[in-house]
């Protein structure tokens, strides 16, 4: 059987593939690198919707059990604490869960390598891409060896400088920020009965800019400092947040951050998921999490497009719901950015009035990732908001029907209260008069 191609074996291509095995196809996952580096915690925080994802592939309450979560957020401008932000809680899994992106990404890999259905092929960098009827991939080995892979459909998850989409052509539009950012894990015992989130306006010990701070399991701590052009962690630095307590620097680096959207999600049979389709701030935790639900989008709409079940608004409607859906995700970032970095002196003038005057209900630290509804989806009945269900855990792999209401495999709804028959017809992807598709070799 002619696998799908997925290119790129970090969390979101890994999901990809676990998403794609529990509705019995198989994959062939390719990695340029020629082993996976555990190096620094990158992505941190899973929202709970995406817990639901990963808990389909058996690896939510993994995920949950190798992190923490903070219930308690606090704001200070200068020497005064402004805000404190109380999250409830709940049941089942956390609002969200602080776990290293190291410690998903072996845990998705367990899943991976016990997945018969999923050939992982670690020091295969793709060098070719061409597509008919069939995608053909060339990928160079770690001995310099050209081997071709084809596949009915092809996933890219192969980052922000993707490969497949440079060799498709397609355009990554968008701005970096000039301001730079230092990022550090910081093993440290401050004292709190409870994880807490602290977030940092203007310090004395670090005047004219913003430092964060986010727990993370085992005494570590995630700390971005934003800084100047030139600048040089230091001892003094680090000691204005810890005291005279001893820590350690587990890992260090330094990021610009970006807001890019590629021009185009898909060409044919290959469509570009996470950060080969879209990059944005870290800040409300909107890359990873978002980059999943690419996945889970693009997994169900691939399965049925290779079994010949999808009509031929299915496959173009990936673009359309990540497309918008990445759209309001750089817009939510760009807000924040644009109040944590200002550009100009009228927005600089905005932030110094909503800090020093303490209207809290206007400081924007960072909006945490929602699902986005798909109501505006051609898939989406009238009348239906195109929100995710209850219980996403147990969506899928196929169309399920609850109280009425018909929920698609990534368990957003497509209709509620309506003709069941013809809504499943319209979430395939059919026209009023569109016929069966062919299905590609098997």
């Amino acid at each position: 059987m002619i696998p799908v191609l997925v290119v790129g074996a970090g969390p979101v291509g890994m999901t990809a593939a676990l998403l794609l095995a529990r509705a019995g196809v198989p994959s062939v996952l390719l990695e340029a690198a020629e082993g996976r580096a555990a190096v620094g915690s990158r992505a941190i925080c899973v929202q709970h919707d995406v817990l639901d994802v990963l808990e389909r592939v058996g690896a939510g309450q993994a995920v949950v059990d190798a992190g923490i979560t903070w219930y308690r957020g606090r704001t200070f401008f200068r020497d005064r604490e402004l805000l404190t932000v109380e999250l409830p809680r709940r049941q089942g899994f956390p609002p969200f869960v602080n776990t290293p992106q190291t410690d998903v990404e072996r845990i998705l890999e367990d899943r991976v390598r016990a997945e018969p259905l999923i050939g992982l092929r670690y020091g295969h960098r793709v060098v070719d891409l061409r597509q008919g009827d069939t995608v053909t991939v060339t990928a160079e080995d770690a001995a310099g060896r050209r081997v071709a892979f084809e596949g009915t459909h092809c996933l890219a998850a192969d980052g922000v400088k993707s490969t497949v989409r440079d060799l498709l052509g397609i355009g990554f539009e968008g701005h970096s920020f000039e301001d730079l950012f230092v990022i550090a894990d910081i093993a440290v015992d401050l004292g709190h009965r409870e994880p807490e989130r602290l977030f940092y306006f203007d310090p004395a010990w670090h005047p004219g800019r913003q430092v964060l701070l986010h727990p993370q399991p085992h005494g570590v701590y995630r700390v971005d400092w934003q800084v100047p052009e030139g600048f040089r962690l230091t001892d003094e630095h680090i000691r204005a947040i810890t005291g005279s307590r001893p820590y350690e620097v587990r890992w260090r680096s330094t990021y610009r951050f970006h807001q890019r959207r590629a021009t185009r999600f898909r060409v044919g049979r290959v469509l570009l998921v996470g950060d080969a389709a879209h990059v944005m701030s870290p800040f409300g935790a909107r890359g990873l999490n978002s980059g999943i639900c690419d996945a889970d989008n693009a997994a169900w709409k691939v399965a049925l497009d290779r079994a010949g079940e999808a009509g031929p608004a299915l496959l173009p409607s990936y673009e359309q719901e990540r497309g918008a859906a990445a759209d309001e995700n750089l817009r939510v970032t760009g807000e924040t950015m644009r109040f944590l970095v200002p550009r100009t002196d009228a927005e600089r003038a905005r932030r110094h009035e909503v800090l020093s005057t303490g209207d809290t209900a206007r400081i924007d630290s960072g909006r945490m990732f929602e699902p986005f509804a798909y109501r505006d989806s051609p898939l989406t009945s009238p009348g239906c908001t195109g929100a995710l269900a209850a219980d996403g855990a147990r969506a899928g792999p196929g169309f399920t029907v609850v109280d009425g209401a018909l929920i698609r495999p990534d368990g957003h709804l497509a209709a509620v209260g309506t003709d069941l028959t013809a809504a499943l017809r319209r979430a395939k992807g059919f026209t009023a008069d569109a016929p069966p598709r062919t299905a590609p070799p098997p």
